[in-house]
């Protein structure tokens, strides 16, 4: 290799491939060929069109680069060494060690991007679909932001969003939803890139996928533009200018590329998916590029300073820029200022607090998605940062902001903070990930039942410890008539097995509003709300427990005498059946204590005094109830203990009719009891 005869941007574009390259083969393991297509594309961005500054890469206004195609992550390894990206510690992102250490213990280069382990990875990808819709949550909150913060002669939130996205991102059903509300909001601040090399893992995409892709995003309102080829970079230049002039649709770019190009027998194959190229073939690649053959993990020199002149100068005098009109910012609006502060330091202002204080729960029957939409309203003025909205069920599980000032989401409002998904579940979780990934508090709701459309969203909300709230409403068989399609049975199991989600189903109003307060309190993981469709009693708190509430998870509700022979537990409406079921036995003679457990994650978090205090060792007689399935339950009841719930799916009737077909009644329950203390 003669650095004299390749241009400046070859050489860069080669370094790219050959480290993608290395890393993969070292690891034996991994997915070369993408990296080794898109290096000219990722370039092109990053070193001309991407405002981002390494040396503060948490920059608020940068613009947003999402791997949509995970797989390729070495694409975003490789461009986070090259552009020398700074942890706050002020050490390398990702150093060349780093990358030698692909997809190892340890090493912040996993085999897919992971937010939160390695500094410049804007989300979590990989599960394919994911990005892109995070990224049009990422564009919707720039919207939000410049609506509510841009001044006259301050512009705090411009920024843009890229997606790089594969075939396989585009085959997944989540792009298409959140192409279609990005077409429908007039996102024009999106832009996703679409590799179009006609592969995937089983051969040829024309095996499954034959589509127009341009026409199909057309017909959802985006702007659509082609490059013949990823390896002009002229022609990459024009189409990311075009972006950069703005417009009022988001833009797919269709880039025509080889996937493994320059490796003479695996390019344009499916075997340059997913799998090293081997030895020999590297090296073959290595001469088609002009590189030495036997060289592993090169760097030029000249690389890396090309890569400080295009990329660090350029972009550290836009953040010098942004940070001069923030302080002048926050001078003239202190108000404003501390809202940025405690949103980024996802800090609940002492309104908020005072809010939740001076709530009066009802203190009649009521159902907890009616006290869950006075709760929200009740905290939204103080929390203006605080925005979601329903898949085309807003009315039912009671999600609307009410405060005409909060106003609705859309192409002309692009500060509305209530949103209108439509029906579209999965993408509605994801933009909401999307969304708090900008340091919104985002909150979405539905159905229970239909978080099995949610399920990977929200599993990526726990994994990349984002406080997205879930307003799930109809909980349960209570909910009657609509029958057991929407009856969710073995969905508090499904939920609850997320680790890092605090799933919680309150007892009553009370219990909502800590709910509320739990989920809102929350920094590091989501809150699944799991609310009744049906009115619940408003419970009476007395007895000889010990002190407890929501925020410990489980406590003791009701207990009349000191002593105790039996342990009603319940969730949710159930708490009603315990009560009852309580009050029977405590007048024939048996001494019950009432435990409402509306969270198993907060209580298995509490020390083993608390645990103890709540479930006593030496009671093994307990009864849990629960319209649900019993999977987790033995960890609590014991091995004597009886659990009184679904054992299959619902049916179509009242929801006291079901209850009794069910056998989830006070009756069993006390049956049940009797039985217990007797055998004791």
């Amino acid at each position: 290799m003669d650095p004299a005869t390749v241009s400046i941007d070859q050489l860069a574009v080669n370094t790219i491939r050959t480290l993608s390259m290395d890393a993969v083969q070292q690891a034996n393991s991994g997915h070369p060929g993408t990296p080794m297509a898109l290096a000219p594309v990722t370039y092109s961005l990053w070193t001309k069109w991407l405002r981002y500054d390494p040396a503060n890469p948490d920059w608020w206004n940068r613009d947003r680069f999402v791997l949509s195609c995970g797989h390729a992550s070495m694409l975003l390894y490789s461009m986070l060494h090259l552009a020398n990206v700074k942890k706050k510690d002020g050490t390398s992102a990702v150093s060349l060690d780093d990358i030698r250490n692909f997809r190892q213990l340890h090493s912040p280069c996993a085999g897919h991007p992971e937010f939160g382990e390695v500094v410049g990875a804007e989300t979590t990808t990989g599960p394919l679909g994911q990005g892109v819709a995070n990224s049009v949550g990422m564009a919707i909150a720039s919207r939000w932001l410049a609506r509510r913060y841009n001044l006259p002669g301050a512009t705090l939130f411009d920024y843009r969003v890229f997606a790089l996205c594969s075939d396989g991102d585009l085959m997944e059903g989540i792009s298409s939803e959140a192409a279609s509300i990005a077409g429908h909001l007039g996102l024009g601040n999106l832009c996703w890139i679409y590799d179009d090399n006609n592969i995937t893992i089983e051969g040829n995409t024309d095996l499954a996928f034959s589509e127009n892709v341009r026409k199909r995003f057309e017909a959802m309102g985006w702007a659509t533009s082609e490059v013949s080829d990823a390896n002009d970079i002229d022609a990459l230049d024009r189409e990311f200018n075009k972006f950069d002039q703005g417009g009022d649709r988001p833009l797919l770019i269709v880039v025509k590329s080889v996937i493994g190009y320059g490796a003479p027998k695996k390019q344009n194959t499916a075997s340059a998916h997913g799998s090293p190229l081997g030895d020999e073939e590297i090296r073959s690649a290595k001469k088609n590029y002009g590189w030495p053959e036997d060289e592993t993990f090169l760097v030029p020199p000249d690389v890396m300073e090309h890569f400080e002149n295009t990329i660090g100068s350029r972009c550290g005098e836009m953040h010098s820029g942004w940070q001069l009109t923030m302080d002048a910012f926050a001078k003239s609006h202190p108000g404003l200022a501390t809202e940025l502060r405690q949103m980024a330091n996802r800090e609940l202002p002492a309104a908020t607090i005072a809010a939740f204080d001076a709530f009066v729960p009802a203190e009649k029957p009521v159902a907890t998605r009616t006290s869950s939409g006075k709760i929200l309203n009740s905290i939204a003025p103080s929390l203006p940062w605080l925005l979601g909205g329903s898949a085309d069920l807003a009315g039912s599980n009671n999600s609307i902001i009410d405060d005409p000032a909060a106003g609705h989401m859309s192409k002309s409002n692009p500060g509305g903070r209530n949103f209108h998904f439509g029906v579209r579940e999965h993408a509605m979780a994801s933009i909401c990930n999307g969304l708090s990934l900008s340091n919104l508090r985002s909150y979405c709701a539905t159905f229970f039942v239909f978080t099995d459309y949610m399920r990977p969203a929200i599993r990526l909300s726990a994994l990349m410890h984002q406080p997205v709230t879930y307003i799930l409403t109809h909980d349960s068989i209570g909910l009657g008539e609509d029958g057991p399609t929407h009856q969710p049975v073995e969905h508090l199991a499904a939920c609850r097995a997320i680790p890092n989600l605090l799933v919680v189903r309150p007892a009553d109003a009370t219990e909502t509003a800590d709910a509320w307060r739990v989920a809102m309190s929350q920094t590091r993981r989501p809150t699944a709300l799991v609310l009744t469709r049906q009115n619940v009693a408003a419970n009476t708190r007395a007895g000889h427990g010990p002190a407890g509430s929501l925020e410990n998870g489980a406590y003791v509700l009701w207990q009349p005498e000191k002593e105790f022979q039996v342990i009603l537990i319940g969730t949710g409406s159930e708490i009603d059946i315990c009560m009852d079921a309580a009050r029977h036995l405590h007048a024939a003679g048996i001494h019950p204590r009432v435990v409402s457990m509306p969270c198993w994650e907060l209580f298995d978090e509490q020390t083993p005094a608390y645990q103890e205090s709540v479930f006593s060792q030496s009671c093994e007689n307990r009864i849990a109830v629960e319209a649900g399935l019993a999977m987790g339950w033995r960890q609590y009841i014991g091995s004597r203990g009886v659990f009184i719930g679904m054992t299959g799916f619902g049916a179509s009737a009242p929801s006291e009719k079901l209850y009794e077909h069910f056998g989830i009644t006070a009756g069993k329950v006390v049956e049940a009891a009797n039985k217990l203390v007797q055998g004791a």
